[in-house]
């Protein structure tokens, strides 16, 4: 008999979820229109749950599973999940840590690069015909903002951050950063106050992944950043505070903003739509074959791993 497994969010590699289903009874919660009828009726006998960072699990579902053994997040972001129930229970619950980290990192540098060089921007120029018919031919483009040599602060040097700051170092970027603590193992400069860290910055990076924090990127942060500043965000929506970026970004505050992730998924600020220095990307950082691929992997792993009897990798509960 197959251990039987709530699935939570869809796999979008076949491979994946081909094995998924090879080796478990997998049952697709994401799928049912009555899931409280869909519990009631398979929820006695499910021992492990797939889902997503986003998605998560509350404890109310997982109260209705009495015989689970492990939460397995396909992704890094555990915020969803109630940690503090699992361990009471003793349900392993596991992420797939490390297997995102170049993805992040990439996006953050290149929405870097789009936000200073106005990619967007000039792409939607080319794109709409506009280039052959102007008099001048990058009359209507302002010049962009040079990346090679900017101030780089970084919000949190975990894997992510420290991952961005060895590329935009490449770049020529003295780098600092601002955590709990000072890191003794990289040559970056500390700066303990985030205020101070922003104002020493040209572009400021979030890439923390303090899932208790809230609204750290505020209005004295932006105002601290400054006029030719960028906010680039790819940790947490809910680490800036958006009614904030979209007033410094109205007044000018900043220079622009490059953003995967928001507070209110899919929802994203009307304000920030219509704005030309802003890149938006719809949270798929992770978002690669490659690193899909490992994420699955990974997934998979906790589940055999933990019905084994052997404590998984990426294991968040102890």
């Amino acid at each position: 008999m197959k251990p039987e497994i709530l699935q939570l969010s869809p796999i979008l590699i076949p491979e994946i979820r081909e094995r998924l289903e090879s080796l478990f009874t997998v049952r697709p919660y994401y799928q049912q229109t009555d899931k409280a009828a869909y519990l009631r009726e398979v929820g006695g006998q499910i021992r492990g749950v797939v889902t997503g960072g986003h998605t998560g699990i509350t404890r109310e579902v997982m109260a209705q599973l009495p015989q689970l053994q492990v939460v397995a997040v396909n992704g890094v972001g555990t915020d969803a999940v109630d940690l503090a129930y699992a361990r009471d229970r003793g349900i392993t619950v596991t992420a797939t840590l490390g297997a995102l980290t170049d993805d992040v990192a990439d996006l953050a540098l290149g929405l870097l690069i789009a936000a200073c060089r106005g990619l967007c921007t000039s792409d939607r120029y080319v794109r709409s015909g506009q280039w052959p018919h102007s008099a001048t031919p990058l009359a209507p483009l302002p010049l962009a903002r040079q990346v090679s040599g900017m101030r780089v602060g970084i919000v949190g040097l975990g894997r992510v951050g420290r991952a961005v700051a060895t590329r935009a170092a490449a770049f020529g970027c003295p780098i600092s950063y601002t955590d709990l603590r000072a890191m003794d193992d990289v040559p970056y400069t500390f700066v303990a106050d985030l205020v101070e860290l922003a104002r020493h910055s040209d572009a400021l990076i979030v890439a923390a992944a303090a899932d208790k924090a809230e609204g750290i990127i505020d209005a004295k942060v932006l105002q601290a950043l400054g006029d030719g500043g960028y906010l680039i965000n790819v940790a947490r929506g809910k680490l800036v505070n958006e009614n904030d970026l979209v007033a410094a970004l109205q007044a000018g505050q900043i220079a622009g903003a490059g953003l995967d992730v928001f507070v209110d998924e899919p929802h994203v600020p009307a304000p920030l739509l219509g704005r030309e220095d802003v890149v938006l990307q719809p949270h798929r950082a992770s978002a690669t074959v490659q690193t899909r691929t490992r994420m699955g992997e990974m997934v998979l792993a906790s589940l055999v791993d933990t019905f084994a009897g052997k404590r998984p990798q990426g294991c968040v509960t102890g």
